[in-house]
């Protein structure tokens, strides 16, 4: 039984990753200390920064540079690492990881949530458009981008924060609701089996998703998220507001002629879980009772996006701020004077970079010396495997260590077509001069090349 057409179901901009969080310094032969230079294609969300992030030890350095395919994703990223930067000062932990969960997974969003968001665009803006030659924030370092590039991430920031009226005589057209966008992505998908949704859904998670590794993945969360987009609730409240940061425009062939229609356009079968929500080092969360799961990937997310915010806390952080006092069960007071970056916002992290190159950027990369052999780690994900080619043998440093996403969590692939798009990552990876890993940390959700002696 299939649930739906080939390739439709993980959608067209990757606004998250199929495969869980990793420490990318620990993957394959064991890595001790020095300064690494990591480069993510396509990752789609910073889950992999900030867990490598929060494993480093005292004598290692991590300067990580993101390629992606989309400036819409870029923002995304910028907005999700902003978010688990602020200091416990300016947001309490747990409001800060219900606040990260949400804007992460959900397709609609609270209005104190919305009221966030708007807050930390607005920063983004002025973070984007500074013209100084030092970031404003190490980890949120954009200067390499082009100036176009930068102008549109504007662009997206201010869409962001403008409140949308829909009126017939303001002007603008109306705003896209975020029900309406996701139901067509799943007519679209579906086809004639849309009058038998909830079987298509069942089928996915028990025979497909639980079979591959994600049982802790709840029946009710996960249909709740395949009929409306919604995985993440963790507090009572009206989600009812299109969550901006999940839009994005794709372009048609109506006629002859190409229109760019705004909408939904990311995955709808595999699920925002997987990235933090699937595995977890502390058994506990693991029970079960009765053969069933006692807590569910909510929980599990919950508590690992948690302890990674803990972690960057009192790992190398600086934190600016001034001590005062914060009831962690109350929503967050943000700054109202939006004319400068407020450094007062965000962690500090010693030894620690994010640098975003421009889309085009990986192809070019050999032709600067800077990058000569450069990258201790290269990650490429399952959308972007594409790219990978002979061009990493100019800037893969002479112990770097390949990590490729493959096809595990893409649902809508059957075994053959999983299983050939492995032999097609060996394959290429070959071609780009690495063979194989056997030795580290390794799993079935990833393929860990070294390069061939």
């Amino acid at each position: 039984m299939s649930a739906g057409r080939p390739s439709e179901g993980a959608g067209y901009v990757n606004w998250w990753g199929f495969s869980p969080a990793r420490d990318l310094l620990t993957v394959g032969p064991e890595r001790k200390e020095g300064d690494f230079n990591v480069l993510l294609v396509g990752s789609g969300d910073p889950r992999h920064i900030l867990k490598t992030i929060t494993g480093l030890q005292d004598n290692q350095s991590l300067h990580v540079w993101v390629v992606e395919n989309s400036m819409e994703v870029v923002a995304r990223q910028l907005l999700l690492l902003y978010l688990a930067l602020m200091s416990p000062e300016c947001m309490g932990v747990n409001v800060k990881t219900e606040v990260f969960l949400e804007v992460f997974g959900n397709g609609e969003i609270r209005s104190q949530t919305k009221e966030i968001l708007q807050h930390v665009a607005s920063q983004l803006t002025l973070i984007v458009t500074e013209t100084s030659e030092t970031p404003n924030h190490t980890c949120l370092n954009t200067a390499l981008l082009k100036f176009k590039e930068r102008d549109e991430l504007v662009h997206i920031f201010k869409s962001w924060i403008q409140v949308e009226f829909s009126s017939s005589s303001s002007g603008h057209p109306a705003p896209i609701l975020m029900s309406k966008a996701w139901d067509y992505r799943i007519r679209q998908h579906l086809g004639i089996r849309y009058d038998s949704k909830e079987g298509c859904f069942d089928w996915d998670l028990a025979m497909k998703l639980h079979q591959k590794g994600g049982g802790i993945i709840n029946k009710q969360q996960y249909v709740r998220w395949r009929e409306q987009g919604l995985a993440f609730k963790m507090r009572e409240g009206v989600y009812q507001i299109a969550n901006p940061t999940l839009l994005s425009s794709r372009v048609f062939c109506q006629k002859g002629t190409k229109v760019a229609i705004r909408g939904y356009w990311g995955d709808i079968v595999s699920s925002p879980y997987l990235a933090f929500g699937i595995e977890t080092e502390d058994k506990s969360l693991l029970k079960r009772n009765n053969g069933q799961y006692i807590k569910t990937a909510q929980d599990i997310s919950f508590a690992n996006v948690q302890e990674l915010f803990q972690s960057l806390s009192s790992t190398r952080s600086c934190i600016s701020a001034s001590p005062q006092s914060y009831d962690d069960s109350e929503e967050p007071i943000m700054h109202r004077d939006q004319q400068t970056v407020s450094s007062n916002d965000l962690i500090h992290l010693k030894g620690i970079s994010v640098t975003f190159l421009p889309l085009d950027s990986l192809h070019k990369l050999p032709e600067k010396q800077k990058y000569s052999h450069f990258f201790n780690i290269v990650y490429f994900s399952v959308s972007c495997v594409q790219q990978l080619g002979p061009m990493m043998r100019q800037i893969a440093a002479p112990d770097a260590v390949l990590v490729v996403e493959l096809a595990k969590y893409i649902l809508d692939l059957n075994k053959e077509q999983e299983a050939g798009f492995a032999k097609k990552v060996e394959r290429m990876a070959a071609e780009a001069g690495f063979e194989l890993c056997h030795d580290g940390i390794t799993d079935d959700v990833h393929y860990i090349f070294k390069q061939q002696k």
